[in-house]
């Protein structure tokens, strides 16, 4: 009887050390996954850019005038250096000449917004401009450096991506999206002349397998 009555509570404890477990797992991939599927939830739901204006914060005519017209006024969060991706809804601060060989510099700076690659061109010059977001060494912390780019992968060509400096807004449209490693570094490169952007973040998020590369050019 005592025997029988052991083996009932020591399997009571099992289960309820394995129910335990579980909703510490649960619990624990909920707030890792929680913010990156929450914003896959908002994309599929949104509008994916579509009847939106992207307007400068010194542009009120124009405002006005996109306001009139029944369509949504997107505006910059830093016009100093920004970017904004309506059909993804990321809008972010750029940090100017941010060396991507140097990881304790750029992961201070990459909570903050995005970086632009130093030596790249900045907008309205002749070359490539280079803006990349690093995945953390996991999941956890590629929530916290790579938020702005996690849906660098649902862009087409034909998407718009702005970016704004010193208050100018240029427009670019996107050519091409790939995959490729982490060797690939011609990307940083300065281009044949022509007006480029480049967006670039690891993939997949929370990896440092590959990379995904976004290539735009300067809307005429």
């Amino acid at each position: 009887m005592i025997k029988k009555l052991k083996s009932k509570i020591l399997k009571h404890w099992e289960i309820t050390a394995a129910g335990i477990l579980i909703l510490a797992g649960v619990t624990i991939l909920s707030g890792t996954y929680g913010p990156l599927i929450k914003d896959e939830i908002k994309y599929q739901f949104s509008n994916k850019g579509r009847n939106t204006v992207v307007v400068g914060k010194n542009q009120e005519a124009e405002k006005v005038a996109v306001e009139k017209a029944g369509l949504e006024v997107i505006q910059p969060v830093d016009e100093s250096f920004g970017i904004v991706i309506p059909k993804i809804s990321a809008n972010a601060k750029v940090f100017a000449e941010v060396d991507p060989n140097d990881s304790a510099v750029y992961q201070r700076v990459l909570t903050k917004g995005v970086a632009q690659a130093k030596g790249s061109a900045y907008p309205g010059e002749k070359g490539n401009v280079f803006i990349f977001a690093h995945s953390g060494a996991d999941i956890s912390e590629a929530l916290h450096y790579n938020a702005v780019f996690y849906l660098l992968g649902n862009l087409n060509p034909n998407d718009d991506i702005f970016l704004f400096r010193a208050g100018q807004r240029f427009h670019y449209v996107v050519k091409e999206s790939k995959i490729v490693s982490p060797k690939d570094v011609q990307y940083l490169e300065k281009g044949d002349g022509s007006e480029t952007v480049t967006l670039m973040t690891c993939w997949p998020a929370g990896t440092t397998f590959k990379r995904r590369i976004i290539i735009a050019e300067r809307a005429s």
